[in-house]
């Protein structure tokens, strides 16, 4: 076994903290938490894009309005999935290992199908208005690449099952 650093525990006993778990506890409210987070992600990176891309610098405060929810909500998430997708190999055992290819495995193809829907509708949106397509590259790309970010701990955040209680171990 590889040897651990300092580092290491730190993330693993961060990451293993269970302040929060009532909050994640059940799957509903994973899936509220998942859903939040994606729509918190989308309302942030939409914001960013309108004001990298945009007239305007107007939408900037929405984006650091939304940036701390985003990020407490990612961190329930991590610890909901007690840091699959943080911590590194050499802290997590082998169902963790398993489970993290699959959920890697399940984000990838979920992203793919999304780039080709995405590729579909910018050509269909280019054939349909007749417009040239360079204005709307790069905040395409930057929004499929968020969601190519996400997806994992999404997914991770879906797929994870219910700790059991004293009662039923």
């Amino acid at each position: 076994m590889t040897a651990t650093t300092r580092h290491d525990r730190r993330m693993y006993a961060v990451m293993n903290d269970r302040r929060a778990a009532a909050a994640y506890a059940t799957v509903p409210r994973r899936r509220l938490i998942v859903g939040a987070h994606i729509a918190l992600t989308v309302t942030g990176v939409g914001a960013w894009i309108g004001t990298v891309f945009g007239s305007g610098y107007g939408l900037l405060v929405l984006v650091a309005a939304v940036l701390i929810p985003w990020m407490l909500l990612t961190g329930l998430l991590n610890g909901s999935t007690r840091g699959l997708l943080e911590l590194r190999g050499r802290m997590l055992d082998e169902r963790q290992l398993v489970e993290r290819d699959r959920v890697r495995a399940l984000a990838h193809r979920i992203t793919l199908w999304l780039l080709v829907a995405t590729a579909f509708g910018v050509g269909a949106y280019g054939v349909l208005a007749d417009a040239p397509l360079r204005a709307a590259v790069a905040p395409v790309l930057v929004g499929v690449l968020a969601a190519h970010w996400m997806m994992p701990l999404w997914v991770a955040g879906l797929r994870v099952q219910d700790d059991l209680g004293d009662d039923e171990e």
